[in-house]
């Protein structure tokens, strides 16, 4: 390996204080433990707190009218944007037979990738964050009131007013679609700041929605802070920042709320002896670092939290396991963030986030890229759901928890898990053209030799 100088150290010491770096540098898959872990009872000085989710659903609630008619496909939710719950008992057996295993418990999957509008987990925090900037200017312009009805927003003064302004956001795909079709459909002008590895149908769709697409041959990281220095020279131009957003971090938050619902609907209980499990695909960790928040908070420690990073991209693995956050990339230990998940290829996350999830999430894994696709032609053919490759990778998360048996039982946990429930986070794959979907799916057939 080329050896470089990080932050005053050679890779050989890095390596040499955290041992798991060596495999992760190698490409190999890992599972790691998260020795910060706190219970939610002792966790401390975090940005945010339960005050703000509360918050966040109540302007949900305010904008449900404008969401039913903005949106007619969330009437049958009354405006608001969920994905269902829905158990995979099809999808656990084959996982077993491909796995040669058995999953203790039950196997849930939370469809994001069906939610409204924007067809991923982006649907959460993008959406809510341009529907916060549109309720801040309209409302310190005296254009509403939070007792009006927000129905009005879809009409044609509020276009013309919100013409006036621009939004940006830089994005890997799935931000970029949430951020351009909300910011659109209020009148924004729009600007996405997309990295190479973004698929072209979704630069495509964007420029279809009137979106002004700027493309970048570097990675996630260059597209965000090119976008954002632009930004900065229009007083008129607001910056959806993933790497550094309170507001995307609530939007997402809220879906802890909304799970809670539905569980309680099903009759699934989460307790000491009905321990929860959740698996969550992580690129620059807004998303999953603003669902795990919510999750900690309204289940406390009865629920664990598991994100995925491709091993090309571990990102938020390096900077939790050396606890440098974002002061260290991918690529400084020669990972090259090249991966078929593109939505999940960030070589640096997110301070905001890592600094939450330091203290919040159960541990990581990575994963290979041809098994996204084996996993997602094996959805196909049992369950009939499709999702996008990056959305996949939480299905390996029951199989390798069970091998974990040191943390099983260092948690208590081992005797509980014929009543576990575990939660496959399905980030996004609605969109997706035809096309793209037979080839995905044909390139699982082949890894999986049927």
């Amino acid at each position: 390996m080329k050896q470089s100088n990080i932050l005053g150290q050679s890779i050989d010491e890095w390596i040499a204080t955290y041992p798991l770096l060596k495999e992760i540098s190698h490409l190999n898959p890992v599972f790691w433990e998260n020795p910060e872990l706190k219970a939610i009872g002792h966790v401390s000085h975090l940005p945010v707190d339960v005050a703000d989710m509360h918050e966040a659903e109540a302007r949900w609630q305010r904008f449900a009218p404008f969401l039913m008619r903005a949106f007619p496909q969330t009437q049958g939710n009354n405006g608001f944007i969920e994905s269902p719950l829905l158990p995979l008992t099809k999808m656990k057996s084959a996982i077993e037979m491909f796995y040669r295993t058995k999953i203790s418990g039950r196997l849930y999957m939370k469809a994001d990738n069906d939610l409204p509008i924007a067809g991923s987990i982006k649907a959460r925090g993008g959406i809510y964050e341009v529907l916060k900037h549109a309720e801040d200017l309209a409302l310190s312009h005296g254009l509403i009131t939070k007792n009006d009805s927000y129905e009005k927003l879809t009409t044609a003064p509020f276009n013309s007013f919100f013409r006036q302004y621009t939004i940006a956001v830089g994005s890997t795909g799935n931000l970029g679609l949430s951020i351009g079709i909300i910011s659109a459909t209020l009148g924004f002008k729009v600007q996405v700041h997309m990295s190479a590895d973004a698929k072209e149908w979704k630069k495509a769709l964007l420029r279809e929605k009137g979106v002004t697409v700027i493309e970048y041959a570097s990675d996630y990281s260059k597209a965000v802070i090119q976008g954002r220095e632009l930004s900065k020279k229009d007083p008129k131009s607001y910056f959806v920042d993933d790497e550094n957003s309170q507001e995307l971090f609530l939007g997402y938050s809220v879906a802890a709320f909304r799970l809670k619902r539905q569980l309680d609907q099903d009759g699934l209980s989460v307790d000491e002896t009905h321990p929860l499990f959740v698996y969550l695909p992580c690129g620059v960790g807004g998303a999953p670092g603003g669902i795990t928040f919510g999750l900690k908070h309204v289940f406390g420690d009865h629920v664990h939290c598991f994100f995925v990073e491709p091993t090309h991209a571990p990102a938020m693995l390096i900077g939790l396991l050396t606890g440098r956050h974002d002061q260290v990339s991918v690529q400084d230990f020669g990972i090259d963030n090249h991966t078929e998940a593109d939505g999940l290829a960030v070589g640096r996350p997110s301070r905001f986030a890592t600094t939450i999830c330091a203290q919040l999430i159960d541990g990581l894994y990575t994963i290979e890229d041809q098994e996204l696709f084996k996993l997602l032609t094996l959805l196909v053919d049992s369950e009939g759901i499709f999702l996008e490759p990056s959305a996949t990778a939480g299905f390996q998360g029951p199989i390798l928890l069970q091998r974990q048996t040191d943390y099983l039982k260092r948690h208590q946990l081992e005797k509980n898990m014929s009543q576990a429930t575990h939660i496959v986070w399905g980030t996004g794959g609605a969109l997706v053209p035809e096309v793209e979907k037979k080839s995905f799916y044909d390139r699982g057939r082949s890894l999986l030799q049927l």
